[in-house]
């Protein structure tokens, strides 16, 4: 399975959370922060009033977190989990060795893992995931990292995200 660099891939059941998610967000989540705001407007000075300004803000990140699920739903290629055949694409977990260190990852979007899941989560689109994406287990490359430096990665274990297993 291949994605394009502007479609994120999503398992279904990520989709179906973050489907979830919206749908509170966009509905009853908004009217309890709107609720919020017009108690905290009835208290009066709307300057010196901490809880107004706090809805308010909340109400802010309430509305960025819903365009950008919004967005992220429309634009998502839902497929069940990538073949267990060894190749670094969207879904998969790594096992590697990078610059000296081992790390166990999630490859592609953040939002492909639960909430309550442990392994950190690198995009296609970070310089480690550009470098990695399409590559086997077993292989060894290097690539710069920001900062300059180029950095050695030996890819030992690629192997199907399952979350909750």
């Amino acid at each position: 399975m291949t994605t394009s660099p502007s479609a994120p891939w999503l398992t279904q059941e990520a989709y179906d959370r973050l489907s979830k998610e919206l749908e509170y967000r966009a509905g009853e989540g908004r009217q309890e922060i709107v609720d919020r705001i017009e108690a905290a407007r009835d208290e009066g000075d709307l300057k010196e009033n901490g809880g107004y300004h706090a809805a308010r803000e909340e109400q802010s990140k309430n509305e960025g977190r819903i365009a950008e699920l919004k967005q992220l739903l429309e634009n998502a290629v839902v497929g069940d989990t990538p073949q267990d055949d060894g190749v670094v694409e969207a879904g998969m977990v790594v096992e590697a060795t990078v610059g000296g260190n081992e790390m166990t990852f999630i490859f592609g979007n953040r939002e492909i893992a639960s909430e309550d899941e442990q392994l950190d989560v690198y995009s296609e689109r970070s310089p480690l995931g550009e470098a990695i994406h399409g590559r086997q287990a077993g292989e060894t490359l290097s690539y710069t990292a920001p900062n300059g430096k180029d950095i050695e990665v030996v890819l030992k274990k690629v192997t199907p995200y399952n979350p909750g297993k």
